[in-house]
């Protein structure tokens, strides 16, 4: 199948009810509900999952991260973790997004026994690693590592810190290398020419929008069905030349 024919996904970024609502009607694919939007998102309440599920029709993805740090060394904290998990996967939400790491020798690794029990307490759910992987120093290898928890479909990656257009070959690399069990999701700081970049010059075909599609491109903006239609049309895929 022609890559450039392929409908692309776009997940975007929900803070309340008003996001949700508003990402779906301007065509969103699936949402990341999270809290504290400030932070780089913290695991929302039960009750906002809860009001969301009953307010969209497409599926949602919950951040599940109670702190900021990627490393969890607490055990009261991974119990914390692993009760939000089972209640989570109650809910029969779409997925959690999640990442955790760990330091072993002085090398930043994933923390997969942590992962793994998150996992195995929502058995219902598929996951997003999140940006965590982004700290990981051989993408290549975390990649075909996150192919043991079969899970995980999605890594959410802003591919680094270069231009847009400095990135195609990396995020086509990492691509290729997910394939066929996980998905490159293309997010962190995404806007619209970054967007059309992307769409043209890789593979990539599952988009992640926070600001892009807020008023005033803020993080304490609401999310604009306008903004969300606009960045659909902009994904559509390119005809095959006759």
């Amino acid at each position: 199948m022609n890559r450039s024919a392929q409908k692309p996904i776009l997940e975007v970024i929900a803070c309340s009810v008003e996001d949700a609502v508003a990402a779906e009607e301007g065509g969103a694919d699936r949402l990341e509900l999270i809290s504290h939007f400030e932070l780089g998102g913290l695991t929302p309440s039960i009750n906002m999952i809860v009001e969301v599920l009953s307010a969209v029709t497409i599926p949602v993805r919950v951040m599940l991260r109670h702190v900021e740090d990627f490393f969890v060394t607490d055990e009261k904290m991974r119990e914390s973790l692993l009760a939000s998990a089972r209640s989570f996967d109650e809910l029969r939400i779409d997925g959690l997004v999640m990442g955790f790491l760990c330091n072993k020798n002085g090398r930043t690794e994933i923390d997969h026994r942590l992962v793994k029990e998150v996992l195995s307490a929502a058995p219902n759910t598929k996951a997003t690693f999140h940006r965590a992987f982004e700290l990981l120093p051989d993408p290549l290898q975390a990649i075909a590592e996150l192919k043991r928890h079969s899970q995980i479909d999605l890594i959410l990656t802003s591919g680094g810190s270069d231009p847009w257009a400095e990135k195609t070959e990396r995020y086509e690399a990492w691509e290729l290398a997910a394939r066929p069990e996980i998905a490159i999701l293309a997010g962190g700081g995404i806007d619209f020419d970054a967007a059309r970049i992307l769409r043209r010059s890789t593979s990539i075909r599952q988009f992640h929008a926070g600001t892009v599609v807020r008023s005033h491109e803020s993080l304490d903006g609401v999310v604009k069905a306008s903004r969300v239609r606009d960045l659909v049309k902009l994904l559509e895929p390119i005809p095959k030349p006759r």
